[in-house]
């Protein structure tokens, strides 16, 4: 079973169509298809408040209220990702 959310952005992964893929060409169970990619995160080096950014950006761009993009995304920098010391390498 899919983790219940992205842990790099916190998307739920339940409603992502596409799904992160893991190196060997399954899906990945901790996170979406904006993050992670062929086993590798499409932003390597993106901090947490550089997600945020990213992830409030593209709700509002989507028709999200500004406002309430922000407070979904404010637990991104508590995220399993945003906890290791090398933010590039995915939770195993």
């Amino acid at each position: 079973m899919m983790g219940k959310m992205c842990e790099s952005c916190g998307m739920p992964i339940k409603k992502d169509v596409k799904k992160g893929t893991n190196s060997d060409g399954s899906l990945s169970k901790h996170y979406c298809h904006l993050c992670y990619k062929d086993g590798a995160f499409c932003v390597p080096d993106a901090t947490p408040e550089q997600m945020q950014e990213y992830s409030v950006k593209g709700m509002v761009e989507g028709g999200w209220p500004k406002f309430l993009a922000t407070f979904l995304t404010k637990n991104i920098p508590k995220l399993p990702r945003w906890q290791q010391e090398d933010t590039s390498k995915p939770v195993q």
